[in-house]
């Protein structure tokens, strides 16, 4: 049977500032990617995220992004490779503490926001965070853009990868994803969500904005939680993919 996981990102709220509905989205994906307080995220939302994951049994995974509360880890930045091993180090190993004393394991990492985007482009910033998340622990799983160099700087070091791919972007003829400032950039009907997702598992490709049809491989489907639409497609996926054979589960 045809399997695929369905990730979240989450755990981004800070403070008296609430963002997404964490423990109902949790009813339908099957690993989450929880901020580490450097883009969003505080203590005890990290603490309560992982204690509700642990109740609804999905993988539980860390998202270190650049530190911009301000800008919610959106905005691009220009750090020495030196200086974002140390962010992801502290990030990663945070998440990872916290899950200990909770008695669970951290599952993977994932890289957020511009981090995420910059680094699906540069082998060198891929590779800061690729080794910071093996010394931290080689069994981690590293979540990454298919086909970027996350993944093969990833793969080089010899850490297991997921390939991913998003229901709720849109791509461009490079397989990027269409910048945020883009009127495009976002896909809001649930259908047209669905079609992508289903072509993306089945058919392993996706149409680009300007219409060209991109190869992928996808292991991990992404929703991103701060998205108003974001319960409705989760719940929507599970269901396309469960109605059409193809089994939803973590890595």
């Amino acid at each position: 049977m045809q399997t695929i996981d369905l990730n979240c990102d989450m755990g981004e709220s800070f403070g008296a500032w609430k963002m997404g509905d964490d423990s109902a989205l949790m009813d339908h994906v099957t690993s989450v990617n929880i901020a580490c307080g450097f883009h969003a995220g505080d203590p005890t939302t990290i603490r309560n995220a992982i204690t509700t994951a642990i109740q609804k049994n999905v993988a539980i995974g860390a998202h270190p992004g650049y530190p911009d509360l301000l800008g919610f880890g959106r905005r691009n930045m220009s750090i020495p490779h030196k200086e974002v091993y140390d962010l992801i180090l502290y990030q990663v190993a945070a998440l990872k503490g916290i899950c200990e004393s909770l008695g669970t394991r951290l599952h993977h990492v994932k890289p957020h926001g511009a981090l995420y985007n910059q680094a699906a482009k540069s082998r060198e910033l891929s590779g800061a965070i690729a080794k910071a998340v093996k010394d931290i622990d080689s069994s981690l799983i590293f979540y990454g853009g298919a086909g970027t160099c996350l993944i093969t700087e990833a793969a080089k070091l010899d850490l297991a990868t997921a390939s991913e791919v998003f229901a709720d972007r849109t791509y461009q003829s490079d397989g990027s994803l269409t910048p945020r400032q883009h009127p495009n950039a976002m896909i809001s009907d649930t259908e047209v969500a669905i079609e992508q997702a289903m072509r993306m598992v089945r058919s392993h490709e996706v149409i680009a904005l300007d219409g060209h049809t991109i190869p992928v491989k996808a292991e991990t489907i992404c929703i991103h939680g701060d998205g108003p639409n974001a319960l409705e497609f989760a719940s929507a996926l599970r269901t396309a993919f469960e109605t059409n054979g193809i089994k939803v589960k973590s890595l």
